[in-house]
């Protein structure tokens, strides 16, 4: 059932979360997704099927979240994250990060010490300065200058409205310029195809992590990483993590 939680910042949180038995697993979702997602929900059917607590959240200005979007960054939604986390789960958790999910669940970490482990699926940390702000040309960058803000083409729908904000926001949350604090064991799943965070991505973030760390790629499969064969490796890693925890 879907509740919405009010925080200390102001914003309304849309969420939904099932009581189970700990760790709780939360899931992060990516830039521009949100809790009704193909990976939320199939996770959100596992954990119930597992009687295991669960919990997917929108950022602000994302899904039925308050604010927009064009006016967040990662800080604002990294704020969120832990506010969610705070307010509404109770003992070890677990983050299941998607994409900038990924980064936020890094960023979380720092802040929570009741995080045990995580699986990162297309996990893009750092990805304003090394995706957007790398792949700008001398005009888009004018544009972000002067206009503080660059449209960019996507897939997805609705052109990408980036803004100065968010890439000066980002650069104050970069996680891959020393080294990433051990947290517990750690799973990342990468698809080969993948376009939006290219499979370069993982391998360095691999190379960050210490511990007990794994990466999975797979051939052929794309940033959605939402077919059936690709959800039936989410439920084992977070399966996997949760072995590695008991």
């Amino acid at each position: 059932m879907t509740d919405m939680l009010e925080t200390a910042m102001g914003r309304r949180l849309a969420h939904d979360r099932r009581e189970g038995r700990a760790p709780s697993v939360v899931f992060l979702g990516g830039l521009r997704s949100d809790r009704n997602g193909t990976k939320a929900q199939h996770l959100d059917a596992w954990a119930a099927a597992r009687g295991q607590a669960f919990l997917r959240f929108d950022y602000s200005g994302h899904g039925d979240s308050s604010g927009r979007f064009d006016e967040g960054c990662i800080g604002d939604w990294a704020e969120d994250a832990v506010a969610a986390i705070d307010a509404l789960t109770d003992g070890p958790v677990i983050l299941v990060g998607s994409s900038m999910g990924g980064w936020i669940s890094f960023l979380v970490q720092r802040r929570i010490d009741r995080v045990a482990g995580m699986v990162g699926i297309a996990a893009a940390p750092d990805f304003t300065e090394d995706s957007m702000w790398a792949g700008f040309d001398d005009a888009q960058r004018r544009d972000l200058a002067e206009h503080g803000r660059v449209e960019l083409p996507s897939e997805y729908g609705e052109p990408m409205v980036v803004t100065r904000r968010l890439i000066e926001d980002g650069r104050d949350n970069l996680v891959l310029r020393g080294p990433v604090p051990q947290f517990g064991p750690v799973r990342l799943l990468q698809g080969t195809a993948d376009v939006d965070v290219p499979p370069s991505v993982a391998l360095r973030l691999l190379d960050h992590l210490d511990g007990d760390v794994r990466l999975t790629l797979v051939k052929g499969a794309d940033h959605r990483f939402s077919d059936p064969a690709c959800l039936r490796l989410i439920e084992g890693a977070v399966e996997d993590v949760l072995g590695a925890l008991a």
